[in-house]
């Protein structure tokens, strides 16, 4: 078992270093990260969704969004589309489970918005639609896949692929980026001075 542990260790590692050496992809996320805090700063809102340990990621990442994630600051305005057991449950029994992410876009979705899904696959039906529909809208959207991206790319303003194909490195990668995207999309919005006089206030206060 000790060698289970150091294989998947390094097996995660591996892709994490990938990641880090990959120029393209970070340009890309701070590309998605500094849009979205523009439409935040616009009155917009970010809307996230994926299905499984990707629906946890996005009420992770909603969670530092309207938390915090390092810094105090201001509530930021986004919502997860993964949390709300009555209207998923209506949507995929009066309609299709495919349709879950979809209907509440197009209830909640204004032009100027951003999207965000999730799918290690890049082919989850229903983030698919979601993604479709929010094109038509005049939605900012991003996608957040593996290493073919699947389906996702041409439904993406951005598209973040990870370069693995194993769902659990994936996963975790996505998390590492998730945060990084919530930090860059918070100094944008605020600006470095903000927390420039936060930390100052909390070295006086101590």
């Amino acid at each position: 078992m000790d060698n289970l542990v150091r294989e998947q260790l390094g097996d995660m590692l591996a892709v994490l270093r990938a990641v880090e050496a990959d120029a393209v992809l970070h340009a890309t996320l701070v590309d998605a990260a500094e849009a979205t805090a523009r439409a935040l700063k616009s009155g917009r809102k970010l809307m996230v969704a994926g299905n499984g340990g990707s629906a946890a990621d996005a009420q992770h990442l909603v969670a530092e969004f309207v938390s915090r994630l390092c810094e105090d600051r201001p509530a930021m305005r986004a919502v997860a589309l993964t949390t709300d057991s009555s209207i998923l449950t209506a949507i995929g029994n009066d309609y299709s489970y495919e349709r879950v992410f979809e209907r509440q876009i197009e209830a909640l979705g204004q032009a100027g918005d951003v999207f965000m899904g999730i799918s290690t696959s890049g082919n989850s039906p229903n983030v698919l639609r979601a993604l479709e529909l929010s094109r038509g809208l005049g939605i900012t959207t991003i996608g957040l896949s593996g290493r073919t991206g699947g389906k996702m790319p041409p439904l993406c303003d951005y598209c973040i692929r990870i370069p693995s194909d194993v769902t659990m490195h994936i996963q975790e990668a996505h998390l590492a980026l998730e945060h990084i995207f919530c930090m860059i999309a918070e100094r944008s919005y605020f600006g470095p001075e903000q927390f420039a006089a936060t930390k100052a206030a909390d070295a006086r206060a101590r």
